[in-house]
Formats: structure tokens, C-alpha cells, sequence
């Protein structure tokens, strides 16, 4: 193992690096490395191709937080679980080609990217689930293209369709206007907003619509309430300047229709 770590640590210095802040762009692939180097000593770090290597494990330790391309393809990665998920800046991902088994522990780890637009998973052992496509579409929305195809509008209503049945089925039976019932046969449209009503009225429309209610049993009910001041019993300024105490009470008329 320490062989290893010295070959790949000689990989870095033969490069000619100045300062660590200059590097932006590395690459490392085809180096025959069996794991992955502390390379968070460079914070601004975006790209870093580590491809066509031997490598096995992935540390979280191993990338800054700011990088934006990373490419693992055509590895021996088991699992990328616990390693990737502080990458919330990234925007390629390549996995293909590795020994990931879990698909629910992969596509887990990559939910914080939300500037994931490509990604690559094909010839990995879980990619022979015949939902795999369907599942990663629905999971990871910002995802356009992936296993170098590009992701149809079509496929991610199909996969919501498949993982939320539930809320698909009630998105399909909501619209504008498709819920919208006609009114009632046999109840006309009331204009009581539109101008004062007096009590008499008010108590003849609530015994007009009682009788319709009890001639169409079909129409849904729904307690209304109505309450109407007395203004004759209101105190008036002269009343309070005089000092009347044999002002009338006002009274409030509350009328609930069914």
C-alpha cells in the first residue's frame, strides 16, 4: 500500500507547480492509480480528470467543494457513498464503467447538485435494472443529458408517472375549468350583493331557497349565515349630547340558511 501511495504522490510533483492557487485543471488519468490524492490543497480547482485509473474507494476529502467537472469513468469504484455530496457546484459527473451496485445509494449522494446537467452511469452492475433511466430522471431533475443522451420531456412525465402515482394521479384529475360545475338547475343567480336588502326580503329569499333545496335534493348544501344591523337603534350625537337614556337598543338580525 505504501508503494502505491508513493507512486502516486511522485505523480503530483513531477509536475511543475508553482503555487497551489494556480492550479485549476488537472490531470491524472491513466497513472495506473489505485486511489485518489488529497487535491483539496487547491481551492480553485474545477476541473479533474482521474479516468482509466485502478481506483476503488472515493474519500470526501479528496476535492474542494468548488469543483465543477469531475471525471471517474473507467475505474473500480464499489460505491461513491459519503464522498461526493459536498460537490454541490458540480456539473459533470462521469461513473461509467465502475462496479457501483447501489443505485438508491448513488443517486442519493448526488441529490444536493443542482447544477448537475451531465451525468454518465452506464456499464455499472445497477444500470441492468430496467428502471434505472426512469428512477435517475425523477430524482435528479436538473440532470439534461444522460448516458450521452439527452433527457425528453416526455421520459420525465412517464418516470413521475412511475415513482409518484399518487400525486400523478392528482395532477391528472385537477385543470383550469375541468372541476368547475354549472349551477344548480333550478336556482337562479341571486343579486343581493348588488343592492340593500330589507329584512322582508331577506326572510322570503331564505324561505324561497329552503323550498328549493327540499325540491332538488341533489344540490350540495352549505350553512350560510347572514347578519343585519338596526340602524333605528343606533345612539345618535344628539342622543349622547342630551344625555337620553331612553334611546332604543339596536339589534342585529342573524339569519344561518342551509
Amino acid at each position: 500500500m505504501e508503494i502505491y501511495r508513493q507512486e502516486n504522490q511522485d505523480s503530483l510533483q513531477k509536475r511543475v507547480i508553482r503555487r497551489d492557487t494556480d492550479v485549476t485543471h488537472l490531470h491524472l488519468a491513466r497513472r495506473g492509480l489505485t486511489y485518489i490524492p488529497d487535491l483539496s490543497r487547491f481551492p480553485m480547482l474545477r476541473c479533474v480528470w482521474l479516468n482509466n485509473n485502478k481506483i476503488r474507494e472515493v474519500f470526501r476529502t479528496s476535492f474542494n467543494c468548488c469543483l465543477t467537472e469531475l471525471y471517474l469513468q473507467n475505474n473500480d469504484i464499489l460505491s461513491i457513498s459519503g464522498a461526493l455530496r459536498h460537490l454541490t457546484c458540480l456539473r459533470v459527473l462521469l461513473l461509467f464503467n465502475n462496479q457501483m451496485r447501489c443505485l438508491e445509494e448513488t443517486v442519493s449522494e448526488l441529490k444536493n447538485m443542482q447544477d448537475l446537467h451531465t451525468l454518465s452511469l452506464y456499464l455499472n452492475p445497477f444500470t441492468q435494472d430496467p428502471e434505472y433511466r426512469q428512477y435517475v430522471q425523477h430524482h435528479l431533475p436538473s440532470v439534461r443529458f444522460l448516458d450521452r443522451k439527452e433527457v425528453k420531456q416526455e421520459e420525465r412525465r412517464q418516470a413521475y408517472k412511475l415513482f409518484s402515482v399518487e400525486r400523478q394521479r392528482v395532477l391528472d384529475s385537477i385543470a383550469f375549468g375541468r372541476r368547475a360545475l354549472p349551477p344548480p338547475t333550478g336556482r337562479k343567480a341571486s343579486n343581493s350583493f348588488t343592492k340593500p336588502v330589507g329584512e322582508r326580503d331577506l326572510r322570503k329569499r331564505c324561505t324561497d331557497s329552503c323550498f328549493e333545496d327540499r325540491e332538488n335534493p341533489s344540490v350540495a348544501k352549505s350553512i350560510i349565515q347572514f347578519s343585519i344591523m338596526n340602524w333605528t337603534g343606533t345612539s345618535t350625537s344628539q342622543w349622547n349630547h342630551l344625555d337620553d337614556s331612553s334611546k332604543p337598543a339596536s339589534d342585529i338580525l342573524t339569519v344561518k340558511l342551509r
